[in-house]
């Protein structure tokens, strides 16, 4: 795609969510922490410090975004299965990637995103289909089924890890 935002295209929060669906998506959060330390593999600071598109985070920000997002994506799912419809928090992702941990070694972010997909992957592949029907509540998007939340999150991943491998590619690295 030419809109660097989006590297393999925005999600589609319309799509139909079926089992089939689901397994791949959780097939591609388990994937996850591989593909981004694949995708950093050999990157100095400098090139840690380059912002995938102009305005946009960079390297080292998308790093340890990942694990921030996908965090509380695990929190929301196990809120999603254990309460009726949570409202749940949302949090400001731009401010942060302006903290100071936003700035730091990538490695703990890298372990975190390691050990959570440990848990969450193995937890996707026990529910049932009736738990992928049971939603949260979104304060911006509404209600979401916890399909549509476990696709969401499998396309956060390849979304972000699309951004470091076509800068990349970009720049001959």
């Amino acid at each position: 795609m030419d809109d660097l935002r989006y590297p393999i295209g925005p999600f589609d929060f319309e799509q139909p969510v079926t089992m089939d669906t689901v397994r791949v998506a959780i097939d591609e959060i388990a994937a996850c922490p591989a593909a981004l330390r694949n995708a950093v593999r050999g990157f100095d600071d400098a090139k840690l410090d380059t912002p995938y598109r102009d305005g946009g985070w960079t390297v080292r920000q998308v790093v340890h975004h990942l694990p921030d997002s996908h965090m509380n994506a695990f929190v929301r799912i196990k809120l999603g299965l254990t309460e009726d419809n949570p409202t749940i928090k949302p949090y400001e992702q731009q401010l942060w990637a302006e903290l100071a941990d936003a700035r730091g070694p990538i490695g703990p972010s890298l372990a975190i995103l390691d050990a959570l997909h440990e848990r969450w992957a193995p937890l996707l592949r026990s529910l049932e289909e009736k738990d992928y029907r049971r939603t949260i509540f979104h304060p911006e998007y509404g209600s979401m089924s916890l399909g549509l939340l476990t696709a969401h999150y499998a396309w956060h991943g390849k979304h972000h890890v699309a951004h470091i491998t076509s800068l990349r590619k970009r720049m001959g690295w």
